[in-house]
């Protein structure tokens, strides 16, 4: 066995049973980085799909749907099982499945995440949301594209209601997420109980702001079809909501023991870990272990 697979086993099955704290491991983590954008980029390209069958004119899903609240409600029970399908794939275990700035934000605040991947992963997300919005707009016909608007983000309500909005829905999602992961028994949950609640909140809220909860989902589809209209408040809302409810978090809770939506101790992992996690540069493991 390599030095690397040596240390990787020693954190895999520590000698007395322990977690092995590691701290945020500094450095250029482009493997990592790479995971984060694909998944974000088909995170995208989920939502635009899913958009068009549920919204689309012309879409036999949509036609079939009574009315707009009954299509939001499938809008989300689409895309939430894709959020938790890239969490618990080996992209997700790999980067953590972060796939939304307002995530890092969040996790940074907390000190799970180092200076270099804030930038990192951020940029990543910022990457990947464009490339998937490019190709859901080569794949999806262009009149159906159209019809929903290249699923940009418009508020139908006052700036600052929907600033509210948003803000309050990421704090909602980042605030079950430090929850759940702060938790030994209940982190490997994670990706299942955002499943009915991501459903809830894209239902909800898509009428009033489109239920972004994410700047690198807003900014994908605005570059793609060049309609930025709008999008700073979805740059700004959650990004700020994260950041806040991180440093609140900090000072009144439990710290969670993951940066990961999905944590796979088999997994390189350079994120700060209080549990088993393998060296930000070890090898990646031949298939993922188990499921949720």
């Amino acid at each position: 066995m390599t030095e690397g697979g040596a240390l990787a086993a020693a954190l895999y099955h520590p000698g007395d049973g322990s977690p092995s704290p590691r701290p945020a491991h500094a450095g250029f983590h482009w493997r990592i980085w790479g995971a984060e954008a694909a998944g974000t980029a088909l995170l995208v390209l989920a939502i635009l799909v899913a958009a068009s069958l549920a919204l689309g004119k012309g879409s036999p899903v949509a036609e079939a749907l009574p009315g707009p609240g009954a299509r939001f409600l499938v809008l989300g029970a689409l895309v939430a099982p894709c959020v938790a399908l890239i969490a618990v794939s080996p992209l997700g275990r790999l980067s953590g499945a972060h796939i939304n700035p307002a995530v890092t934000l969040g996790f940074w605040a907390l000190g799970r995440v180092g200076g270099h991947d804030l930038a990192g992963y951020i940029g990543a997300q910022l990457l990947g949301a464009l490339v998937g919005a490019l190709a859901a707009r080569l794949l999806l016909p262009e009149s159906l594209a159209d019809s929903i608007g290249g699923a940009v983000t418009h508020p139908t309500v006052s700036i600052s209601a929907a600033a509210a909005l948003e803000a309050g829905m990421t704090v909602l999602l980042l605030g079950v997420v430090f929850g759940f992961v702060s938790s030994e028994r209940l982190a490997r949950r994670t990706p299942l109980v955002l499943i009915p609640l991501l459903t809830a909140i894209i239902w909800h809220g898509s009428p009033w702001t489109g239920a972004s909860l994410n700047p690198a989902r807003s900014e994908g589809p605005a570059l793609a079809f060049g309609d930025l209209t709008d999008l700073w408040l979805y740059l700004a809302a959650p990004s700020a909501a994260g950041l806040a409810l991180g440093l609140l978090w900090r000072g009144l809770w439990r710290r969670p023991l993951t940066g990961k939506l999905f944590h796979d101790p088999r997994y390189p992992c350079s994120l700060a870990s209080d549990m088993p996690a393998a060296p930000a540069d070890a090898p990646m493991p031949a298939a993922p272990r188990g499921g949720l």
